[in-house]
């Protein structure tokens, strides 16, 4: 049983999704994992991972439109409002996601479906450095 961590350097441009899948399987092959769990985490308060389909940019643009109507860009309606409009929004977005995800490893090969792909959900609306920490445990 082996533990190894990687941290992904993810620049982010404004509201998007932005994919890490590729990165995270050449990590994955790179250190020939064999079986086993991979934690992803994100340390950031305005910004989550999501699984999710990779096939059509269409859920994408859906699920930012959905989320921007769920938490507006509306500083009347929050107190925190400290960094600017899409602070507050960015901190709600994130509460409802996810940081940390967990996917299993069988066999070198990470395991998602046919269109699942993993993202940053950036949730801010100016450019971040952002940070997913790759945690493996199991066999090689």
């Amino acid at each position: 049983m082996i533990q190894e961590f990687h941290n992904l350097q993810i620049n982010t441009n404004g509201q998007k999704l932005y994919e890490f899948t590729n990165q995270t399987i050449e990590w994955i092959k790179k250190n020939r994992f064999k079986d086993g769990m991979l934690n992803l985490s994100i340390q950031h308060t305005s910004a989550s991972l999501i699984v999710q389909e990779n096939a059509d940019p269409d859920v994408q643009n859906d699920l930012l439109n959905y989320f921007d109507n769920l938490a507006p860009m509306n500083n009347k309606l929050y107190t925190h409002t400290t960094e600017g409009k899409d602070d507050m929004p960015a901190h709600i977005k994130s509460a409802l996601t996810n940081n940390q995800i967990s996917l299993s490893i069988k066999n070198n090969k990470l395991l998602l479906g046919t269109w699942q792909g993993i993202y940053l959900f950036e949730h801010r609306l100016n450019p971040q450095t952002r940070i997913v920490i790759h945690h493996f445990i199991g066999n090689i």
